[in-house]
């Protein structure tokens, strides 16, 4: 089974069990849209590509669950010329991720002020941060959104901090235009994120890989 599925994806030839990291991998997908619906719903501020979603769903009148996946799945059409190969987790992350969030959404009251929304999205770093942890460490491949970042800076030869830069500026952007949530959360999502996966990484790293630089979990 493993060695059909790699010439499909990109699957790991050693180390754990491939239905373990799958478990891992869907599980932790699975707790990351829980993190982006409490994010929602403490309406302070969302990462760039969260508020370009939003603002998506909002010109749209699409749910923002939908708008995520139907978003994974064109940066993913964009892989086939920026020669990225797909991994398994690729194809779970753009379809699981946008159907948690609709679950999930319709189960937590909005924030009834700014306090409880700071409260809320303090709570939703920390559940993010472990399940970008368990998707990284299941190894099944990087987010469709990662993917689109590492092969701009592979066809580009621009350093990667330059191209992830350049465009979560452009989603932000856009994302504002068309009323996503720009604000504090923004600003505290941009400098947590990374230190609170460095600790629980970790935790569930089955190939004891170095994290990534680019940590939107999606």
């Amino acid at each position: 089974m493993r060695r059909f599925l790699n010439t499909i994806f990109e699957v790991p030839r050693t180390g754990a069990p491939l239905w373990k990291r799958i478990i891992l991998v869907e599980i932790g997908l699975i707790v990351c849209g829980l993190a982006f619906a409490i994010m929602l719903r403490a309406a302070i501020g969302l990462d760039p590509w969260d508020a370009f979603h939003l603002g998506l769903s909002k010109a749209t009148g699409v749910s923002i669950g939908l708008v995520v996946v139907i978003v994974g799945f064109a940066v993913m059409f964009l892989w086939i010329f920026l020669k990225q190969k797909l991994g398994i987790g690729t194809i779970l992350n753009a379809i699981t991720i946008g159907l948690s969030i609709d679950f999930f959404i319709t189960l937590i009251p909005k924030a009834p002020d700014f306090w409880w929304g700071l409260g809320y999205f303090i709570v939703a770093i920390l559940i993010n941060g472990l399940g970008i942890s368990m998707y990284i460490g299941g190894g099944l491949g990087p987010g469709p959104r990662d993917g689109l970042m590492t092969g701009l800076v592979s066809i580009t030869q621009r350093p990667l901090w330059l191209v992830r830069t350049a465009i979560e500026v452009v989603v932000l952007g856009l994302g504002w235009v068309m009323g996503g949530t720009v604000g504090l959360g923004t600003v505290i999502y941009a400098f947590s994120i990374g230190p609170v996966v460095h600790v629980m990484l970790p935790w569930f790293n089955l190939d004891k890989v170095k994290e990534p630089e680019d940590l939107e979990g999606h």
